[in-house]
């Protein structure tokens, strides 16, 4: 097994583990939905804490479900034209687009979180309404945590589509289970 290979094997999985752990939270999302409504109109009463945390397992879910959706190609892309790529072809455009779009955006929005999210740290911010969830600052850091996630997974797409045209194959290599390995 050569070096990228190797790095591919290594850093694959991520994404898988996390957006798979990720989607037990669209259960729980529901759930706490399902709480507040019942709440607000079975017994006309409300919970702050419950309420916030919708948003913030809606923010969860989303944010670190964005690596393994890129890991499975489930992204909207607008492939009028790439449809007619060779692999090679469509090998190129993956290389292209990662290197030239998905790396310089996810490192854009890293750089940009950094000050935001550590100011949030410095006064352990909260919420701004009585009886809610003190934790803000631990939301925000998945502005720093989605990028690296998209930029791990980027790097591994990337090197995928190398590996194609290194060896010249017909087709890309197949995306498995992460516990099969590449």
């Amino acid at each position: 097994m050569n070096p990228i290979q190797t790095l591919i094997r290594i850093l694959d999985p991520i994404n898988e583990y996390i957006g798979r752990a990720a989607a037990f939270l669209a259960l729980a999302l529901a759930a706490i939905v399902f709480a507040v409504v019942a709440l607000r109109y079975g017994f006309h009463t409300s919970n702050q804490w419950l309420s916030e945390s919708v948003i913030y397992g809606h923010g969860l879910l989303f944010m670190l479900g964005m690596g393994y959706t890129l890991r499975h190609d489930g992204h909207v892309r607008v492939d009028v034209l790439s449809r007619r790529f060779s692999p090679r072809g469509a090998a190129w455009r993956e290389l292209f687009g990662t290197v030239f779009l998905l790396f310089p955006v996810s490192l854009f929005l890293l750089i940009m979180s950094l000050n935001y999210v550590s100011s949030s740290w410095a006064i352990h911010e909260g919420s701004m309404e009585p009886g809610g969830i003190p934790y803000l600052y631990l939301l925000k850091t998945l502005l720093i945590v989605m990028p690296i996630l998209l930029m791990i997974q980027g790097l591994v797409e990337a090197l995928r589509a190398v590996e194609t045209l290194r060896n010249h194959r017909p087709d890309a290599p197949e995306h498995t289970d992460a516990r099969e390995g590449v």
